[in-house]
């Protein structure tokens, strides 16, 4: 028999749960629609500073947006004109400054217009994160180039001059020992993204050592803008183990380690140590690694990938925009996606972005033939890969390991008039492919003999990816490309270019293929499903959801990839696929009060719901003063 006097024993879980409903202003008793509103950037924020250590504040500096209610809580009163001003009136001003500043920002002639955008740019981001973040998400597709590529090849490239504050953390060979204790100096408690490098290949500009910082940050700037992460709980890094780039080994003004690069265990170990402490401190934080060179991108995506959640957006990212660029091709042509196993891939560059992207287009197309081995040989068949010693094949001494699965069968080029180390024209006019996929960081590498020989495709529509950055390195331009080929052809490049006139009312869409549709959405949707490894499906699953963004009206008209204004929605909708694959993968663990019970009941529409209300916006919080 019952004993009704007795207390009731509730869940743990039950209990978190009834008191989020209270928090967020619900009756725990009544039953209730789902709903996921979340306050992200919208809470109060308790500060223990006030007065000029506010105004000196770039996370919690608002300028002249201080109410006077505010600037008498915090003691603010008399530091500020008097005139409070709205955010689309600081904006106003700060536009008006920026056209007039531009010209007086450069240092000289040889100082191009962009870096003088970054450096005004930077100051604002100095002064007033929340005004910065504004700016940049009001106008991404005109300022997405200047904090990304190409000016932060520039950025980086000059970095030691362009030093004026810190902004991320340094790791490096001297600091072996100390970086578990060093992670508790960075103040946030809380990081839900970092974005490493060592700067030995920055874009296709080489070895810039401790200078390559400038990448992640830029990078971190686009996690924000695009996928609404919280601008305090990101961290750029820069793992300094030294340089190869004997004119920055000379420079007295060089910032980083002047020391030649550890290498092998010892290198392994410093890099080991790094992600042991970031994952002590912050267990669910997400690791991109960014612009490591080829030797080190593999091995370090195997060493990690199946025990931190972290991927590499050189190998993977560049892979999933070029699958959803190649799949938006055979849609160009008229032809279903179904049949893109049956593509011919000339592809120019077997660095790591090279390989990363030939193994994710075979399990693409091995997937679509029936995911068994027949299939996965069957799709390897499609690619001539041609690096700077020529034609891959078997014969071919000393290969990269990664290279070998993408070696032509010797006596099967020989069938088709080619052989080992044959040239790119040799490889084009013999193959007449239907897609020429450019991953060299070479400039110009698609001159007027090899662009004039893919006229000879046997592709109604042949596609051109241009993709290596910064601009100066792509492959060809779509001017090249449209005047040589021919006006039907498809183009797409790594860093952005202007669509070409063709007369007659018709335009040369240039697309341009950027890793910021897809890594935002990457890491925004593992970080709310809360899922313990970033898996090969949750990153097929991001490339297939960029390659249905478009209609068939606009592929047909030769444009593949959706304009950079519309970032915060494809993030969105990649986010979405991401954690819908997650839980379906049973990887899914949840994300604060979405626990992985809740996320696995969502349906597709919640979830984009969901994900749209967990991104942070640049609006100013109150703020409200506390001692310690």
């Amino acid at each position: 028999m019952s004993n009704f006097n007795s207390p009731i024993r509730l869940s743990s879980s039950l209990i978190k749960h009834l008191k989020y409903r209270v928090r967020m202003g619900c009756n725990p008793l009544l039953p209730h629609s789902r709903s996921f509103t979340t306050t992200e950037g919208h809470r109060p924020i308790i500060v223990h500073k006030r007065s000029l250590d506010i105004l000196h504040d770039p996370w919690f500096n608002k300028g002249t947006s201080f109410s006077f209610t505010e600037r008498d809580r915090l003691d603010l009163r008399g530091l500020l004109p008097p005139n409070v001003m709205s955010t689309e009136q600081q904006i106003e001003r700060f536009m008006v400054d920026l056209k007039r500043l531009e010209e007086q920002a450069r240092d000289g002639p040889s100082d191009p217009n962009a870096l003088a955008k970054w450096r005004i740019l930077n100051r604002l981001h100095d002064r007033n994160e929340t005004m910065y973040y504004k700016v940049l998400i009001a106008n991404i597709e005109e300022y997405a180039p200047i904090v990304y590529t190409p000016t932060v090849g520039l950025v980086c490239q000059n970095y030691s001059g362009l030093f004026r504050r810190p902004r991320g953390m340094y790791f490096s060979a001297e600091d072996r020992g100390e970086m578990m204790s060093m992670v508790y100096n960075w103040p946030a408690d809380q990081v839900d993204m970092i974005v490493v490098t060592d700067g030995s290949r920055i874009l296709g500009l080489g070895d810039l050592g401790v200078q390559g910082i400038g990448i992640a940050i830029g990078k971190l700037d686009l996690y924000v803008a695009a996928a609404g992460i919280n601008p305090q709980r990101v961290l750029p890094v820069m793992i300094d183990v030294g340089s190869n780039n004997e004119k920055l080994l000379k420079d007295p003004l060089y910032l980083g380690l002047q020391r030649h690069r550890l290498d092998g265990d010892e290198y392994l170990a410093v890099v080991d140590e790094f992600m042991e402490a970031v994952f002590t401190r912050w267990p669910h934080v997400i690791v991109q690694f960014e612009d490591f060179q080829s030797k080190w991108a593999f091995k370090l995506l195997q060493r990690y990938r199946n025990t931190y959640r972290m991927f590499n957006d050189d190998v993977q990212g560049t892979a999933g925009v070029a699958i959803a660029g190649l799949l938006g091709a055979v849609r160009a042509q008229g032809r279903p996606m179904i049949d893109f196993p049956k593509q011919k891939i000339v592809v120019a560059g077997a660095g790591s972005a090279g390989i990363g992207v030939l193994n994710a287009t075979r399990k693409t197309m091995a997937r679509m033939l029936g995911n068994n081995e027949h299939a996965f040989q069957s799709a390897g068949r499609q690619f001539w890969v041609v690096d700077a010693k020529g034609l891959i094949t078997e014969e071919r001494e000393d290969l990269d390991p990664e290279a070998c699965p993408f070696a032509r069968n010797v006596k099967e080029i020989h069938r088709q008039g080619l052989r080992e180390g044959a040239s790119l024209v040799e490889v084009v006019q013999q193959v007449k492919p239907d897609v020429l996929l450019g991953l060299s960081a070479v400039g110009g590498l698609f001159s007027k003999e090899v662009l004039e020989a893919l006229r000879g495709s046997t592709s109604t529509r042949p596609a051109i990816f241009a993709m290596s950055n910064p601009t100066t390195n792509a492959e060809c331009t779509p001017e090249e490309a449209f005047s040589i080929v021919g006006d039907n052809v498809v183009f797409a490049s790594g860093s952005p270019f202007k669509d070409v006139d063709l007369g007659n009312g018709h335009i040369g869409h240039c697309n341009q293929g950027n890793n910021m549709y897809l890594f935002p959405g990457i890491g925004l949707g593992t970080l709310l499903s809360g899922a313990r490894i970033i898996s090969d499906g949750m990153l097929q699953a991001a490339a297939e959801c960029l390659a249905a963004y478009m209609t068939d009206e606009e592929v047909l008209k030769g444009v593949i990839y959706p304009s950079i204004s519309s970032i915060r929605d494809i993030t969105k909708q990649v986010a979405a696929a991401v954690i819908k694959e997650a839980i379906e993968e049973d990887l899914a663990e949840g994300y604060r009060e979405m626990d992985s019970r809740e996320l696995r009941k969502l349906s597709q529409e919640e979830i984009k719901e969901y994900v749209q209300n967990s991104m942070w916006s640049p609006e100013y919080p109150t703020l409200v003063f506390r001692k310690e």
